[in-house]
């Protein structure tokens, strides 16, 4: 995959098209959130974090987002590159009562940072493994979460480095530009850390983790 933000936001759109979409669409009305999403919303939870506003970078479905306005949060505004996705989140806060209190960016973000506006809460649900280099992501976001920031990403196990190897591998043979990565926990936890957040909450599976981080006073 090239790693300019332009190339970034037109490989993530066409991976993530309307059949896909609407495939995981139809997986959560059956199933409900998965792992990652209920481990950042329990995790703020928990932390005391249940109302503000919320900007879900890479929000997808906007799932995460509706979960947390559920919770007490006022409003919510979802990035993403994909024009799928955010069709299909706009279908859904529409069902689900919620549009006048969600707004709907579509672009990279690193690409459309500049146009936000900080929020109590920030969060990248399985985010981060979609960018080949995480520090400019991080580094864009966390200025914008004033109390609370929420991750999740792919555990550095062998296990999940030969599964993301083999998706790669496939997509590479089908002429998918989009790839996924596998990041180190420890300088993703220094640059959070030392932008001024602690560590409050873990959700771990055997392949992910979802981590809470509440600002320091």
């Amino acid at each position: 995959m090239a790693c300019s933000c332009c190339a970034f936001g037109n490989t993530a759109d066409q991976h993530f098209d309307a059949k896909k979409v609407a495939k995981e669409l139809a997986q959560y009305r059956r199933k409900g959130p998965r792992p990652t999403t209920r481990g950042l919303r329990d995790g703020l939870v928990s932390a005391g974090v249940r109302d503000g506003t919320l900007l879900d970078i890479g929000g997808g479905l906007g799932i995460l987002s509706l979960e947390l306005l559920d919770a007490g949060f006022s409003r919510a505004v979802v990035v993403d590159a994909s024009s799928a996705y955010l069709a299909a989140a706009a279908e859904e806060a529409t069902r689900r009562g919620r549009s006048a209190s969600t707004e709907f960016v579509h672009g990279d973000f690193l690409m459309v940072a500049g146009q936000l506006r900080p929020s109590s809460v920030v969060t990248l649900d399985r985010v981060v493994c979609c960018y080949p280099f995480f520090e400019p992501l991080l580094e864009r976001a966390l200025p914008l979460a004033q109390g609370a920031f929420a991750i999740s990403y792919p555990r550095d196990r062998w296990f999940v480095r030969l599964g993301i190897w083999l998706e790669n591998a496939m997509r590479r043979r089908r002429g998918n530009p989009f790839r996924t990565f596998v990041h180190p926990k420890s300088q993703m936890t220094r640059i959070i850390e030392s932008a001024g957040f602690t560590l409050t909450t873990r959700h771990r599976t055997p392949a992910w983790s979802s981590d809470v981080f509440v600002r320091r006073s």
